[in-house]
């Protein structure tokens, strides 16, 4: 083929008619494989409906305010007409009623039980409908969406207890509204991504407050049996207290290829597939979570750690032999692999981690595109030799040697070439968006962290 292209090459008359050279080239031009290239978006309409400011984890959010204020509607004769005393009941029973979803829907086996549902479903069934079955880890948008009409809901019976209760419940009732308007704000998203470290903070000395306050309020003004608002508390403090049922300190030992990062390994127990654990080193002041990847043939897990803040780096520097850790193992976003016959991988730098298990597990077909620097000399030879095994045809794009890609094109033209139907992208909150929005626009099925948490 190469010796032809270079005979027609060299046979082009360049002094004949354009037309000629035209066709010439065009003759050429057949010898050759067709590049890939990116489609162009869909409609207008088309792409609004797939923008990330529509994207699941918003609309449950609406749909939770909506719901509440159906209830408002319902309930606006009680709530508006009928005495002070009738109103403030049924308004505390809305207000534990939201926090009661919003952090069930938070519990690490409520969570991996939602996922095994929604993965169920047959490969065979309609692609939209399966497309629509794996934005299941949005279930974030319920949390936030029940935790401000919760707060609504407190705020309007702090004006319902104005000149109709004592001074000391109208006290409790004000402070723990204004402790949910502290705590939604520091959970705002530009807050958190600023300080997730305070963020965390307060939410978990805020949510112990709060929970406290809400059993004074309960004891104090209220007869105590066995009623919704009872039983409500009981079942919020059993979740409160659940993660810590599993909180242990743990050996660990650390591999560290380079100065960006170190593979942890555990041994202390086998973790789930597509799942994380949560590590600290001052159980209560902070958590961070990493992709669990188990071994394929012995029992634990590894953990791949990577320089991007304090902790992480001071993890990296000393290489601690024990860890602190939490909770239970929790599905993640990789796990709606199981809803397509072929899916197409693509990470940079760490994200490889939540990817390699699913690569390795073999579970569903599926390729690779990793653009990361110097993946030998970072995360170390045997990891990628680990890599390629598992997946040849894995696209290992060095940014050192080859600069930084386009990752919408090399994503696209992976993803073409392999067959895949849906894309699942690890990577930073830029690059996780560009990528998943700009597929998704062209119609294709991608998903991609929400940094919800």
């Amino acid at each position: 083929m190469f010796n032809q292209a270079r005979s027609l090459l060299e046979g082009l008359d360049f002094s004949a008619p354009d037309f000629l050279v035209k066709e010439q080239k065009k003759r050429l031009r057949v010898i050759h494989t067709p590049e890939i290239i990116l489609p162009d978006q869909k409609s207008f309409k088309y792409r609004m409906w797939k923008h990330p400011w529509l994207m699941h984890y918003n609309r449950l959010i609406f749909i939770c305010l909506v719901v509440n204020i159906y209830i408002f509607i319902k309930f606006q004769s009680v709530l508006v007409l009928n005495a002070p005393a009738e109103a403030m009941n049924l308004v505390s029973r809305f207000i534990l009623g939201n926090f009661l979803v919003a952090l069930i829907i938070r519990n690490q086996h409520v969570i991996n039980l939602m996922f095994r549902f929604t993965t169920s479903f047959s490969t065979n069934w309609p692609l939209s409908l399966r497309w629509s079955l794996g934005k299941v880890y949005h279930f974030g948008g319920i949390h936030v969406g029940c935790a401000i009409s919760g707060t609504i809901w407190c705020g309007y019976l702090v004006v319902l207890k104005m000149d109709n209760v004592s001074i000391e419940s109208f006290g409790i009732t004000l402070i723990t509204f204004l402790l949910m308007v502290l705590m939604g704000g520091v959970a705002s998203p530009k807050n958190r991504e600023k300080n997730h470290d305070r963020f965390e903070k307060v939410a978990r000395f805020g949510g112990w407050l709060l929970l406290a306050l809400f059993w004074i309020e309960y004891i104090m003004y209220s007869q105590i049996y066995l009623d919704f608002m009872f039983v409500g508390l009981i079942i919020l403090t059993l979740n409160a207290i659940h993660p810590w049922l599993y909180l242990k300190k743990v050996k660990v030992k650390t591999l560290r290829p380079s100065n960006h990062a170190v593979i942890a390994e555990f041994e202390h127990s086998n973790a789930l597939l597509g799942s994380s654990t949560t590590l600290s080193k001052n159980p209560l002041m902070e958590w961070h979570s990493f992709a669990n990847i188990p071994w394929p043939s012995k029992n634990g897990f590894r953990l791949i750690i990577s320089r991007a803040g304090d902790w992480t780096g001071d993890f990296i520097d000393t290489c601690p032999k024990e860890i602190w850790v939490k909770g239970f193992p929790t599905a993640g976003v990789g796990n709606v692999e199981k809803l397509f016959k072929k899916v197409l991988y693509v990470a940079t730098g760490s994200g490889i981690g939540p990817c390699l298990p699913h690569l390795i597990a073999n579970e569903v077909d599926s390729n690779l595109v990793w653009s990361t620097r110097t993946p030998e000399k970072t995360y170390g030879q045997d990891l990628v030799d680990e890599i390629m095994e598992s997946r040849p045809k894995s696209i290992i794009w060095d940014t050192i040697e080859k600069g930084k890609p386009d990752m919408l094109e090399l994503t696209y033209k992976a993803f073409v070439e392999s067959g895949a139907e849906a894309v699942i992208c690890i990577s930073n909150k830029k690059l996780t968006w560009e990528v998943v929005y700009g597929l998704e626009s062209r119609g294709i099925p991608a998903f991609g962290a929400i940094w919800d948490s």
